[in-house]
């Protein structure tokens, strides 16, 4: 009994051994790929916290243009305009400005 266990312990350690060494190439290969697998799960999650960053800056840098714009807006009004003139002796004009005619048009035009 002790005879055929050992020469079944002996024989699964040759096919074991020889298993092994025929196979080394695949289990090399099974290695590059969870070695692989491991950097594309690091460059993945990478990626996320750069494109989360991005999409920060992208707001912070939305609600700034929106405030630049709403005082820009604020700051041409016409009344804005005025005020911000008078300390330099410019005044609104109230009477409309008069627009010049060329003659010589006129009447050529009038005479067609």
């Amino acid at each position: 009994m002790k005879e055929s266990k050992n020469n079944r312990e002996n024989k699964w350690f040759f096919v074991n051994q020889a298993w092994l060494v025929k196979n080394v190439r695949f289990f090399l290969f099974l290695a590059a790929l969870a070695i692989l697998y491991i950097y594309n799960g690091h460059h993945a999650e990478k990626a996320i916290k750069d494109i989360n960053k991005t999409s920060k800056e992208m707001k912070d840098l939305q609600y700034e243009f929106k405030m630049i714009r709403k005082d820009w807006m604020f700051m041409t009004k016409q009344s804005e305009v005025v005020k911000a003139v008078e300390p330099f002796g410019i005044k609104e004009i109230k009477e409309p400005p008069m627009t010049l005619e060329d003659t010589i048009i006129k009447q050529i035009k009038t005479s067609k």
